[in-house]
């Protein structure tokens, strides 16, 4: 029993002299431990914050005559402090700049200053020398390839702001123009439900809630009639008095409505050389209307406009063999400028990032 306890003491003692030379041999150093975690650590990629350019403004128009819109907009963008784009007056021409300034840095806000027509479509070229941009034309050069593509000059986070009338009227053109500045990552697009007023009495940017009205041109039944109407058209708005609004042409004490005007003209030229039809005949106005209505492109227009064809002053006339149809109708525009619902009375000032006044596309 004894000699089976001293073999089995020394086979321990052996047990733990091996294993501890084994221990030795199969573990690193400090150090060594040390150096291996080191190569297993994983590599973290170094984040470099992107640095952005300071906000521009594109003045993508001119004023005509006494008009000073695009003048007030360039001094109230220029006492910010943001840099001006002059003489870009296409879509063309816009991205061209950007895509060649934008190289070293991405641009932050991209402004578009545009007075635009609601019903008409923008007051900016798809190209140079092109047509006027409509959800139509624009979205013709973006298929064909005419138009270029924006480059890696923008960031997810970058803006493009388009102070436009109307412009979230046509949600059709808007999401054209999103389309239109998709990069690698696509900018945020921003419009406004109301109109930008630059350079007025008591602010020097504020926005205000449009209300329209249509009369054929040179054919008004009088601002007593069209307040009646523009007052039946919008019963939800119990504000306004309607007949001193379109008495008014300028805003007199702060939120006062007044009303701006504008025309949306149509012209039409149908050939009927080699053509299986008769040209028509008319004889008076009502004649035309009827057989504009009986023609489903014409009539698919109107629905676009949002316009009756009621409201449009029509003449014709024949040129050789072509047919020759003008319509012309005068909007007025009752505008309410937006003030604070509290305290001293003020215009809302316009934020970008206030989600009520700035719609996201």
């Amino acid at each position: 029993m004894k000699t089976f306890l001293k073999k089995l003491a020394f086979a321990s003692v052996v047990l733990l002299a091996t294993s501890t030379f084994i221990s030795c041999d199969s573990f690193a150093t400090k150090d060594e431990i040390e150096i291996v975690a080191d190569n297993n650590l994983p590599h973290l990629e170094e984040i470099q914050e992107i640095i952005y350019q300071d906000p521009l403004v594109f003045i993508a128009g001119f004023d005509r005559g006494n008009q000073t819109y695009y003048a007030k907009a360039r001094t109230y963008f220029e006492e910010k402090g943001l840099t001006i784009i002059d003489g870009k007056y296409s879509l063309e021409e816009i991205i061209i700049w950007l895509n060649e300034n934008g190289k070293q840095h991405p641009f932050s806000e991209i402004h578009i200053v545009n007075k635009s027509n609601p019903y008409k479509g923008m007051n900016l070229e798809t190209v140079v020398k092109g047509t006027k941009i409509t959800a139509e034309s624009l979205k013709r050069v973006l298929t064909t390839g005419t138009l270029p593509s924006l480059k890696n000059v923008v960031t997810k986070d970058s803006k493009v702001i388009f102070h436009a009338t109307g412009l979230l009227k046509n949600t059709k053109l808007l999401q054209t123009l999103k389309e239109a500045f998709c990069a690698a990552e696509n900018p945020i697009v921003l419009a406004s439900p109301y109109h930008t007023i630059f350079g007025g009495k008591f602010s020097k940017q504020h926005l205000a809630k449009p209300y329209y009205i249509f009369y054929p041109t040179a054919h008004s039944p009088g601002k007593m009639d069209l307040s009646k109407e523009i007052a039946k058209k919008y019963p939800e708005e119990k504000d306004i008095n309607w007949y001193d609004a379109l008495n008014n042409e300028e805003e007199r004490y702060i939120g006062e409505p007044y009303i701006t005007q504008f025309a949306v003209p149509l012209r039409w030229e149908f050939d009927y050389y080699n053509s299986d039809d008769e040209m028509p005949y008319f004889n008076t106005e009502k004649d035309v209307i009827n057989w504009i209505q009986q023609q489903n492109e014409l009539s698919e227009a109107f629905e676009k406009y949002t316009i009756s064809i009621e409201k449009f002053r029509w003449n014709w006339y024949v040129k050789g063999t072509t047919l020759i149809i003008k319509g012309r109708t005068t909007g007025l525009c009752v505008l309410k400028p937006l003030i604070k619902p509290y305290g001293d009375l003020k215009h809302v000032t316009p934020d970008i990032s206030n989600k009520r006044l700035y719609v996201i596309k």
